[in-house]
């Protein structure tokens, strides 16, 4: 059979940059196999397969070239922004059901918003050593006195403070190393990150590094900015709602990524959050499996 798939750059900045997600709808008759033979010759970091759901207005199926993830943020926010600008949704609330539950989906004219769920903090300190080894760094280039954290807002990703852009660029990841770190803490990747930004509008810059998923490096990921977000609050105290989160910069090719993030706040606590921001088409594939 033959299968349109929709190529939309989510997490665009003035229409441009942003990170490539196929987008695969009227898939209720495809199997997990054909998912998965679809995204592998897609082969980006993410393909989305969207059908019927009985709980949510879409039912959202991800898939990396290698395997089923639970949540992709890039993903969900090229689908949604799509919808949007497609004439598909029409108000300014939406759902989508997954593998792990239903998320609420929020729209602001073409931008789509993701919820996610309050952050679940696992210490990483006492892996360290393997942890800069496997982004041959030195723990002088880390923020003095911040930690390593594995922070989970759906999906697990080990945050890293890194103390400068210089060094955010020097980065040489050592993917085995970080498989098999990520194998151990059951993450999606690394996801180092820096305030050294030389702007005061964009809080962070940030690399994401996932090859336990054949996600080698990419440009925008919404489900790491949010525990991000969360880490910044919680963990720096950096005691704001809003952030802007770049990410894309400092790949071999650039594609800078605005990521936005709102938590919400109750009782000085972080209850939920959304992430997100818009997506663009730039191309479509026909693919045969």
């Amino acid at each position: 059979m033959t299968i349109d798939v929709q190529i939309v750059n989510a997490f665009t900045e003035a229409e441009a940059g942003g990170n490539p997600a196929g987008v695969v709808f009227n898939a209720d008759q495809l199997t997990s196999a054909q998912k998965l033979a679809i995204a592998a010759q897609v082969g980006l970091s993410e393909t989305a397969f969207v059908s019927a759901s009985e709980i949510a207005d879409f039912k959202l199926d991800f898939f990396t070239p290698n395997r089923q993830i639970a949540h992709c943020g890039h993903a969900t926010v090229g689908t949604f922004s799509y919808l949007r600008q497609a004439g598909l949704i029409q108000g300014a609330n939406s759902s989508k059901e997954t593998i792990d539950g239903r998320r609420e989906i929020h729209l602001k004219g073409d931008q789509a918003y993701m919820e996610q769920l309050a952050p679940v903090y696992r210490p990483a300190d006492h892996c360290e050593n393997e942890i800069l080894q496997a982004l041959g760094l030195r723990k002088s280039d880390l923020i003095p006195g911040a930690p390593l954290e594995v922070v989970n807002t759906g999906n697990n990703f080990l945050i890293i403070p890194i103390k400068d852009a210089k060094t955010m660029a020097a980065i040489v990841p050592n993917m085995a190393k970080i498989t098999e770190l990520s194998e151990a803490f059951d993450l999606i990747g690394f996801y180092p990150f820096t305030l050294d930004t030389g702007t005061e509008e964009r809080i962070a810059d940030t690399r994401m590094f996932g090859p336990r998923y054949q996600i080698y490096e990419e440009a925008g990921t919404g489900m790491a900015a949010g525990p991000l977000a969360c880490y910044l609050y919680d963990v720096l105290e950096i005691k704001q709602e809003d952030f802007l989160i770049r990410q894309g910069r400092f790949m071999a090719s650039p594609s800078p990524s605005l990521i936005e993030v709102h938590l919400n706040i109750q009782n000085g606590a972080i209850a939920s959050l959304l992430a997100g921001g818009k997506g663009k088409v730039s191309q479509q594939l026909t693919i045969e499996i």
